[in-house]
Parts: structure tokens; C-alpha cells; sequence
């Protein structure tokens, strides 16, 4: 028919695993809960999961955690921080990157 996709495919069968935003917070989610189970936060994060917004943007849902999480979290950034751990500004794109040990990881 006239009226058919080309490809065999329409907007209806679109899916998240055809999404580059998809994997980026996938990858992103593992990389955090990673870093949680090290860190014995792993139960305290029910809600972490990789997400997409409607515009296909890959988004990592956090959730609601106790006040007690919120300040094991915050205690491990500023030990984090002191440690060395920064964030530098690539100038031509403007994407941060992941300094000392964390440089090399996909």
C-alpha cells in the first residue's frame, strides 16, 4: 500500500533499547550502583533505575531516600572531594570528564 512505512517500521514500534540516551543511563545506573554496593548504600537506593524523558533523553531516577542516606552520601562526596576527586571542563564541547583512578572507565 501507498500509505505503508518505509522499512516496515512506524513511530508505534519504537522502542528504548533503540535509544542512544537509553544505554547512556543504563551504563550510568550500573556505574552508581556500583559505586553503592561498594559503598553498602545498595538498599538505601530502591528507586535507582535508568529512565528516558519524553524527548528520549537518558535520565537516572535517584528517588527518595531517608535523611540518614542523604548525609552517608553527602559525607562520601566531601571525602571525595578531599581525596582528590574533581570534575575538569572540556572547553570545546563543554562534557565533564572524570579525573584520577575513574579516567579510563567506558
Amino acid at each position: 500500500m501507498a500509505d505503508e512505512p518505509i522499512g516496515g517500521r512506524d513511530s508505534a514500534a519504537w522502542s528504548p533499547l533503540d535509544s542512544d540516551g537509553w544505554y547512556a543511563a543504563r551504563n550510568a545506573t550500573t556505574a552508581l550502583r556500583d559505586v553503592l554496593v561498594r559503598a553498602g548504600l545498595e538498599k538505601d537506593f530502591p528507586y535507582l533505575r535508568a529512565d528516558l524523558n519524553a524527548f528520549g533523553h537518558g535520565l537516572v531516577e535517584l528517588g527518595r531516600v531517608s535523611p540518614d542516606t542523604a548525609e552517608r552520601l553527602a559525607e562520601l562526596l566531601r571525602l571525595a572531594l578531599t581525596s582528590g576527586f574533581s570534575r575538569d571542563r572540556n572547553d570545546d564541547d563543554h562534557e565533564p570528564t572524570i579525573t584520577e583512578e575513574h579516567k579510563g572507565r567506558a
